[in-house]
């Protein structure tokens, strides 16, 4: 692991599990009457990938929106079966943008930069495309749809729904195809045709399994520059993930 730090860019906001106790139906209309037990309360997003990597090397920086605490995802859990009720997000648009750090930053200092894009508004396409070529060592995990602008990004790690969004822009630019990590879940990854499996666990929980994915990538990719020894890591580390309640980092 190099000594120069990693910067981390994109979308933040607060993960917030509400794990409850449900015995009764509401007498006014058929929905459960919850009891709240517990509540957990974790940054997502940008901020998750960030607090993963943190728990694996303490040369990370991150830059998200200052104001990325006023959109929160809450999901309502039983505490027992850990079956998810109902989830609410409240996302407002953010105030700050990326482009009100792009030419302040000193990218030389890094030794790689993971773009964590969920779409919010904080990164444009023509921001990816300006760090890809400030940087020579950029991972990519976004919502947007592929296009042109991601051709000098190093690694793109996007699930298969993703992919099957972007199939055309990976159609008219070939270049894409060679840079894709397609995480599939309990099926593991594939890059370039090659298929990195999983051992199959109990899955208790799904959120925030991709930002641990993602973490863990880069960190191994900069311990051994191997693309193969890192996204096998980021497979196991992904897989400790899930089987734990909420959005959880890698202890």
């Amino acid at each position: 692991m190099t000594k120069n730090p990693v910067l981390i860019l994109g979308d933040s906001c607060r993960d917030v599990f509400i794990y409850c106790k449900c015995e009764r139906l509401c007498p006014e209309a058929p929905v459960p009457v919850l009891d709240i037990i517990e509540t957990k309360d974790n940054g997502g997003m940008a901020m998750n990938v960030f607090n993963n990597f943190k728990t694996l090397s303490k040369d990370v920086e991150i830059i998200t929106a200052s104001d990325w605490k006023k959109n929160t995802k809450t999901r309502y859990i039983d505490v027992i079966t850990n079956h998810m009720f109902i989830r609410i997000d409240h996302d407002e648009t953010t105030k700050e943008s990326f482009a009100f750090y792009r030419d302040k930053i000193d990218y030389s200092k890094y030794s790689a930069i993971i773009i964590s894009d969920y779409d919010k508004g904080f990164l444009t396409e023509n921001d990816i495309e300006f760090i890809s070529k400030k940087h020579s060592l950029t991972f990519l995990d976004t919502k947007k749809i592929l296009g042109k602008w991601a051709n000098d990004i190093t690694f793109i790690k996007i699930n298969r729904k993703e992919y099957n969004l972007s199939y055309k822009a990976i159609k008219d630019y070939p270049n894409l195809k060679n840079k894709i990590i397609e995480t599939l879940g309990s099926e593991g990854a594939v890059f370039r045709d090659k298929k990195y499996t999983v051992n199959k666990v109990e899955i208790k929980d799904l959120s925030g399994a991709g930002d641990t994915f993602l973490a863990s990538l880069v960190f191994g990719y900069l311990s051994t520059n191997n693309i193969d020894k890192s996204i096998e890591l980021a497979n196991k580390h992904a897989t400790i993930v899930v089987q734990r309640r909420g959005v959880t980092t890698i202890e």
